[in-house]
């Protein structure tokens, strides 16, 4: 008699700086194996896609020396991703219009999805989301958007777009000087923004590279480093406000690399998140940080193989 493999699925977590891949044992969501490389996006679609087979093949081998059997391959990604898996932007990674589903479809069964709903799957199946009906996922990294997960299932909306928080411009007119304001939450609250912002303010020695970088000069009591901080929590409190008032979700989850980076900018966050809900009832619902960590948007990658 033959002995059962133990059932596994492949993630692919593929962002504009990183593409993190893992087996992922299924039910558990357990990680076995995992793979990290850059993914300069720079070179054009299709290098980064040769990059992902690649990576996927390695796995494969992997699962096979396991004695695994892989169920598929499910892919997580930073571009606008449609019901049926089509990729339907390239603002960060040159996909659209590529046969990404097709081509990984000839190693597994393949399911593509944008990374902000693989990551708010994985934390409603196996992190902090777990215990509510209804919940809110924000993730702010690079970029910020959200996700609103309905009885452990993201909620895609009519095309596939209902992730787009930071992105859009908040078009006003300033009543005194009848300027016209586009202020855009990821140019204010995002990790390069913390970059940007911060090297407006200072000498050209003092300039900075990385999101990283800020939060260090803070914990140097570095005033430039808190006012921009400050500013990044108090836009993103804002945003994230409300969409509560509009969604009345039962919890507020937050991921991603700068969304878990806690101290001031967390605090920050949610002050002004609390400050900005209309409902006194809503007020003081929990606003939690993600328990996956960055093997969020692989688990919940891979989960979508068999949850699909």
């Amino acid at each position: 008699m033959t002995e059962a493999r133990q059932p596994c699925a492949i993630g692919l977590d593929v962002g504009g700086t990183k593409i993190a891949a893992g087996l992922v044992l299924k039910p558990s969501g357990q990680v076995l194996q995992r793979r990290v490389i850059p993914t300069r996006p720079e070179r054009g679609g299709d290098a980064v896609l040769d990059d992902v087979i690649a990576l996927t093949g390695e796995l494969l081998a992997e699962a096979a020396r396991q004695w695994l059997e892989v169920l598929g391959i499910g892919v997580g990604m930073a571009e606008l991703v449609d019901r049926q898996g089509r990729i339907t932007s390239a603002h960060t990674i040159g996909w659209q219009g590529l046969p990404v589903q097709s081509r990984l479809a000839e190693l597994a069964p393949t399911v593509v999805e944008a990374d902000v709903r693989a990551a708010a799957l994985a934390e409603a199946q196996f992190g902090a989301g777990q215990e509510y009906r209804l919940f809110t996922y924000v993730t702010v990294g690079t970029g910020i958007s959200t996700c609103l997960v309905q009885a452990g299932r993201p909620y895609a909306g009519a095309r596939g777009n209902a992730l787009v928080l930071g992105s859009s411009p908040l078009t006003t007119q300033c009543h005194e000087c009848g300027s016209v304001l586009t202020p855009v939450l990821e140019e204010i609250a995002a990790g390069p923004a913390l970059v940007a912002q911060y090297n407006q303010r200072v000498a050209p020695d003092r300039r900075l590279t990385r999101g990283e970088d800020v939060m260090a000069a803070l914990a140097q009591d570095d005033p430039v480093a808190a006012a921009v901080i400050d500013q990044a929590g108090d836009a993103l409190g804002v945003s994230v406000g409300w969409l509560v008032n509009v969604l009345d979700p039962d919890a507020v989850v937050v991921g991603g690399g700068l969304g878990l980076a806690g101290g001031r900018y967390w605090d920050r966050f949610v002050a002004a998140t609390r400050q900005h809900i209309w409902a006194d009832n809503s007020r003081r619902l929990p606003i939690i940080p993600a328990a996956l960590g960055p093997d969020a948007g692989l688990i919940g990658a891979a989960a979508g193989v068999w949850l699909s």
